[in-house]
This record gives C-alpha cells, sequence and structure tokens, in this order.
C-alpha cells in the first residue's frame, strides 16, 4: 500500500505517519518544504528505523498549484498514490484570516489538483469540528450544511475547505472531524506548551512548596 501525506511533521501527522509505518511495508511519500526537511529528520527518530527507507519526502508547498510538486514527481507518483491523507493546515484560531485562507482553503484545492493528476485511490481529509461553526447540540457525521455562525475564518475556511472535496465528485473521499487537540490520549505526549499547560509549572511549584 502506498500513501501520500500532507502535514506529516504536525501533531495529528506523526502519529499517523507511525501508525501507517506499523501498517504494513508500503511505502509513505511526505509533503515537505525545502526549509523543513531537517524537521522530518528530526521525527526519523521517533518514527523508527523502518522510516529511512519507507517515508519518502516530496518536496512543495500547500500554497502552490497542486502542492507545488515536480512535474517529475507527479510521473513517478501517478497510479501508484492509494491513499492521500490532507492533514496541512492552519489550527490556530489566533492566525490571521489570510493565513487560515491560504492554507485551508488553497491548500485543499492544491491537494485535490495533486490528487487528480497522481489519480490518488482516496482523498482522506482531516477537517475539524469547527466545521460546524457554532452550532449548537450534536453535529453529527451525517451532517454538514447545518452548520452555524461561520462568521470566524476559522470555522468558515474549515467549513469551507470540506465543501470543496464534499462537492469535488471525481475522488473517492472520507473526512475526519477531531475536536482540540491537546496530546495523546494514552500517553498525555504533547508537542508544545499551550494554553492549560502554562497552569501546571504554577501547580507543580505550589505542590513542591507543601510538606510531602
Amino acid at each position: 500500500m502506498t500513501y501520500f501525506v500532507t502535514g506529516a511533521t504536525g501533531f495529528i501527522g506523526r502519529f499517523l505517519v507511525q501508525s501507517l509505518l506499523q501498517r504494513g511495508k508500503g511505502t509513505i511519500y511526505v509533503l515537505v518544504r525545502p526549509k523543513s526537511v531537517g524537521k522530518l529528520d528530526e521525527l526519523r527518530e521517533f518514527w523508527g528505523k523502518d522510516s529511512i527507507k519507507r517515508v519518502v519526502p516530496i518536496k512543495g508547498d500547500l500554497a502552490q498549484p497542486k502542492l507545488g510538486v515536480s512535474k517529475g514527481d507527479l510521473t513517478r507518483l501517478k497510479g501508484k498514490v492509494k491513499h492521500l491523507f490532507h492533514l496541512g493546515a492552519v489550527y490556530d484560531i489566533e492566525a490571521s484570516a489570510e493565513a487560515m485562507q491560504k492554507a485551508n482553503i488553497v491548500g485543499t484545492e492544491g491537494a485535490l489538483a495533486f490528487a487528480e493528476a497522481v489519480k490518488a485511490g482516496c482523498f482522506h481529509l482531516v477537517s475539524s469540528i469547527a466545521a460546524a461553526g457554532l452550532y449548537r447540540g450534536t453535529f453529527t457525521e451525517d451532517m454538514f450544511e447545518e452548520a452555524e455562525e461561520l462568521d470566524h475564518p476559522y470555522h468558515r475556511t474549515k467549513h469551507d475547505s470540506e465543501a470543496l472535496v464534499r462537492s469535488n465528485g471525481r475522488i473517492p473521499f472520507r473526512v475526519y472531524r477531531p475536536g482540540i487537540v491537546v496530546g495523546h490520549s494514552q500517553t498525555g505526549f504533547i508537542d508544545k506548551i499551550d494554553g492549560p499547560y502554562y497552569f501546571f509549572k504554577a501547580l507543580q511549584r505550589l505542590r513542591e512548596s507543601w510538606p510531602r
């Protein structure tokens, strides 16, 4: 089985690649910006020795047509990618509207164009529960148009990027909507100190100031 992953160096992406490595013996192509190749090399220690041969970097850019992948690589990958996982996006709700538009909308357009160019078997979009906007109540996997209050650019761009995939009509697809991801559900592993984690140090100091 051959895979192609965007956003492989992100938090969810690194664990996805790890799972794909454990699943079989296929090749996993990952989109990387030329300046980020070093970060990919660092992750090989996390993924293990098997990743040296099986995780293959493909240089490109989310903001470019067809992900900025060269014609040579497009030709090389044509007909080989069975599953394309698109995780590349902006997940920071504090980012600028322009950054969200470029990563979430333009990036998804480029990923779809790339998928068509290489004749990918299935397009897997890692969207977000933010695609529901501020819908009140239970938003099920069968719902999409019911989204409400998409005024915030993060909600709007996640909803619109999902709409792009749903309306494509030429590539089989699957959509995943994770909620807020703060760490690994079993190990507690995190890749950055953010949000409530800043408070943990204060709790630690408070605990250490009291008798054991």
